[in-house]
């Protein structure tokens, strides 16, 4: 699964840089550094990357901009590497489409758990081509990647639509924060379980209060569930 995965290391404190790309080369990955911005960009776009570790701040171009623009075209993970602790810089990240992040200082066991996360999230089997999962108005097309209320097509990130999923696969059933953390984020995800009211909080906006149509409900003391 994780052996010999290719990953790129994008920070231009070349002592992390390099720590980083031993303690993967270590693990079994196929780990390569970039300290520009800019040059990071085209790298990732060109190259064949199994998972980019991005930090914030870099020359030329920073790190949030660089997430933007590769989401765009690519759905690569990405992980970003960031000195700021503000749950507003966590969201912001997540929020353009960074699979996770990792605040430095790190411990190189946690960025090595949220790696392996992230891959296996990616490796889930896609559903058949002709799977559709429906919930009143709102109809789910897992194989193609798209969700609509009627006819209008919503646009979600890649998060928001495995939540999404994950709720209407499990409609009626009321979902703990922890257990929607474990089948959306992965198992080996260390971090706040405020990101999952963060997400929810997402899908309400593009959902319940654009169609003035309520899916998802709270549980207070226990989670969520999406409702028929």
């Amino acid at each position: 699964m994780a052996e010999h995965s290719k990953i790129l290391i994008v920070d231009d404190e070349r002592r992390i840089a390099r720590f980083l790309q031993m303690e993967l080369e270590h693990e079994g990955y196929v780990a390569e550094t970039e300290g520009n911005g800019r040059k990071a960009l085209e790298r990732i776009l060109s190259g064949d990357y199994e998972l980019v570790l991005l930090d914030v701040m870099l020359p030329d171009m920073d790190g949030m901009t660089i997430c933007r623009k590769v989401r765009e075209k690519s759905d690569v993970p990405i992980i970003m590497l960031t000195a700021k602790d503000e749950i507003e810089d966590k969201v912001s990240g997540l929020d353009i489409g960074a699979d996770d992040y990792v605040t430095k200082p790190f411990a190189i066991e946690e960025v090595m758990a949220r790696i392996r996360a992230v891959l296996r999230s990616h490796e889930k089997e896609e559903p058949s081509e002709g799977e559709k999962l429906i919930v009143r108005n709102l109809t789910m097309y897992p194989s193609r990647f798209e969700v609509t209320y009627k006819d209008d097509q919503l646009q979600l990130t890649k998060k928001e639509f495995l939540l999404l999923e994950y709720l209407m696969r499990n409609k009626r059933n009321v979902l703990t924060r922890e257990q929607i953390l474990q089948e959306v984020w992965g198992y080996d995800y260390i971090g706040d379980t405020n990101v999952v009211d963060v997400y929810i909080r997402y899908l309400r906006a593009k959902i319940d209060d654009k169609y003035n149509d309520k899916f998802i409900y709270t549980v207070r003391g226990v989670g969520y569930v999406i409702k028929e």
